[in-house]
This record gives C-alpha cells, structure tokens and sequence, in this order.
C-alpha cells in the first residue's frame, strides 16, 4: 500500500498525531473559570433581585390593601 505521504519511522503521520499546542493552549486559556464566575454572579444577582422584588411586593400589598379599605365605595 502506498501513501501519498512520507511517513517517518515511529511517528504517526500528521493527521493521526495528538495535536498537543491546541491541547496546551487549552489548558492555559482562562475562559472556563471566566465563565463560572460569572454564571455564580448572575445567580446571586438573581436571588438579590427575587428577595427585593418579593419584600417590595408584600409591602405594596400591604399599601394597597390600607388604601382600598380607605376608600369607601358609595
């Protein structure tokens, strides 16, 4: 069988061969924890805004309430 390209005795040819830079590179890139720390962020944002919004909420309900039975229908 012949191949096109030359192979070199104890090396895989080039398409078969790890391709360690790109594996290095990987590991050295910063954007995984980049993106966990900002999905922990955002999911604390989230359950800031949900307590302000649920305490706004029953203290507006309360204020409503106060006024609507303030205001006698005649």
């Amino acid at each position: 069988m012949n191949c096109p390209r030359k192979q070199v005795r104890g090396r895989p040819p080039p398409a078969l061969r790890p391709n360690s830079g790109v594996s290095v590179e990987f590991l050295k890139r910063e954007d995984g924890p980049t993106a966990v720390e900002y999905a922990v962020m955002l999911a604390l944002i989230v359950v800031v805004c949900i307590a302000a919004i649920t305490a706004i909420g029953s203290a507006s309900n309360q204020t409503f309430s106060s006024v609507g039975s303030a205001i006698k229908p005649s």
